[in-house]
């Protein structure tokens, strides 16, 4: 069962600081979840729970965003709870009121939510963050009042070949040790000296 929740686009300025805790209002996770349209994701989340009985799902921003942090910094289900319960910008990200000192869910809550959240909808989140992104970082024009058409390539292919940049990744014609062929070659060699002898 889910229950979609009326305000999932909480501002900065709604979150509960205790104490007068001062945040950041410029901090990358809150810019972060200021640019994903948490409600358009939030619609194809509650299409994964037809029912209407049984336990209340945990909210999709929840989810979602508990796994873009885990993806982030390689964290494992533990250590991930851990670190939102320490840290109140986390908590902002992920939906929560206000900053709160008992975890928000359980670790293994996040198998759940790997098992529920389909590979669809994260690489559309991905997606839509990436195209958000270049948009932020439009290079500004060159200043000669002339833009280039994006069809006018004077005539050069758009592909000349393949460049490998990584030296890693360079074909060589190097034998491993374990290549059966070293093997082999090393039996006969020593056949012949012992033959000679």
């Amino acid at each position: 069962m889910y229950k979609p929740l009326d305000k999932i686009q909480n501002s900065f300025f709604d979150f509960n600081q205790p104490l007068g805790m001062h945040m950041n209002p410029k901090n990358r996770w809150i810019a972060l979840a200021d640019r994903i349209p948490w409600d358009v994701f939030e619609v194809k989340y509650a299409e994964l729970f037809p029912s209407s009985t049984g336990n209340i799902a945990k909210p999709l921003r929840m989810a979602l965003g508990s796994l873009i942090i885990q993806t982030k910094f390689q964290y494992s289900d533990r250590e991930l709870v851990e670190q939102i319960t320490e840290n109140p910008y986390l908590q902002y990200f992920i939906g929560l009121p206000g900053y709160q000192e008992e975890p928000p869910f359980d670790a293994s809550t996040l198998v759940l939510f790997r098992k529920r959240l389909t590979h669809e909808i994260i690489m559309e989140a991905n997606e839509y963050m990436l195209d958000r992104q270049d948009d932020d970082r439009t290079p500004p024009s060159s200043g000669s009042g002339k833009e280039k058409a994006p069809g006018d390539s004077q005539g050069k292919p758009e592909n000349c070949g393949t460049l490998i940049v990584d030296a890693t990744c360079v074909p060589a014609n190097i034998r491993f040790p374990q290549d059966t062929s070293l093997l082999n070659e090393a039996r006969e060699k020593l056949e012949t000296i012992i033959y000679r002898f």
